[in-house]
């Protein structure tokens, strides 16, 4: 069920919002109140209208600018995790691993390897192929990535 044109419009205006600004903070009640409509109301439409909740939505942004940074600029990591909203470098790389598979540095290393193969592919195009996937939260990620390792069997001695 989609929500109705006037509330998607509300959504929209609160979304760009965000896709203009993803370094600053955007807590449910002030994008609620862009969009007119109480906070509740506004996180279940949003997650209706736009498949993802709205902090997930910000965090595939800031994964994506930042990833974007790490392969055009040669600004150092923590730049690049103030740049896109991070206040501590140690949760930008935790997080940008959980969500990428793989550490700032080692995103940069990989890019800018691939960076021949791209040939003239448009900046837009290869964003939406690097996007990352957050339809699942990133704490059920690394919880699932946290059950493949299973310990070895120890023996006790006797």
């Amino acid at each position: 069920m989609k929500p109705r044109p006037d509330l998607l419009r509300r959504l929209l205006r609160a979304k760009d919002r965000m896709d203009a600004a993803p370094d600053q903070d955007w807590p449910i009640p002030r994008l609620a109140e862009l969009s007119a409509v109480s906070p509740a109301y506004f996180a279940r439409g949003f997650k209706q209208a736009f498949g993802l909740p709205p902090h997930r939505y910000l965090l595939t942004r800031r994964i994506e600018r930042a990833t974007a940074l790490l392969r055009d600029t040669d600004a150092p990591v923590i730049d690049i995790a103030l740049q896109t909203g991070w206040r501590s470098i140690g949760t930008f790389g935790r997080i940008f691993r959980d969500i990428t598979g793989e550490s700032p540095g080692e995103c940069r290393l990989r890019a800018r390897n691939a960076l021949d193969t791209r040939g003239g592919m448009p900046e837009c195009v290869v964003r939406a192929v690097e996007r990352p996937d957050l339809k699942s939260a990133v704490l059920e990620k690394r919880r699932r990535a946290g059950a493949t390792k299973v310990a070895a069997p120890t023996e006790e001695a006797p």
